[in-house]
């Protein structure tokens, strides 16, 4: 159910594959954060180094990389720890398929509530609810 973008700018003559940048955020958000692949979407968008600006100074000047990921989760569905290891673990990632990272690299977890988020024409609420009444009623 999430949908995660990522915008990316590798270090200078490494060239990374987005279908593995994808499948790196897909498999990061279904192993820390529990949701699953097969109704994960991801958007991947590469930058021009030259056009990347971190304090001024374009990414090509420093000879690193960076990147910004964002996912979109219902809320409540994830604890502050998981958050906080999906954000960490992201960042370590992007470095190993990126190259060396500048520190303003950025992952942004976004929770939207269940009435006002959800794919296919159907709300996250409504898809709970829908869970909700076929769950066998416990003895």
């Amino acid at each position: 159910m999430p949908i995660i973008e990522v915008k990316f700018a590798a270090a200078p003559g490494r060239r990374v594959a987005r279908r593995e940048i994808a499948g790196t955020a897909s498999a990061l958000a279904a192993d820390i954060l529990g949701k699953s692949p097969a109704v994960t979407a991801v958007v991947v968008e590469e930058i021009a180094a030259e056009d990347w600006f971190c304090g001024g100074h374009a990414l090509a000047e420093s000879g690193l990389a960076s990147f910004w990921l964002s996912i979109r989760i219902t809320e409540g569905t994830n604890t502050r720890a998981e958050t906080a290891e999906f954000i960490a673990a992201t960042f370590a990632a992007m470095g190993r398929l990126l190259g060396p990272l500048h520190e303003e690299s950025y992952v942004h977890v976004m929770e939207a509530r269940g009435f006002a988020y959800g794919y296919g024409g159907r709300t996250q609420d409504e898809r709970a609810m829908a869970a909700r009444m076929k769950a066998p009623v416990p003895a």
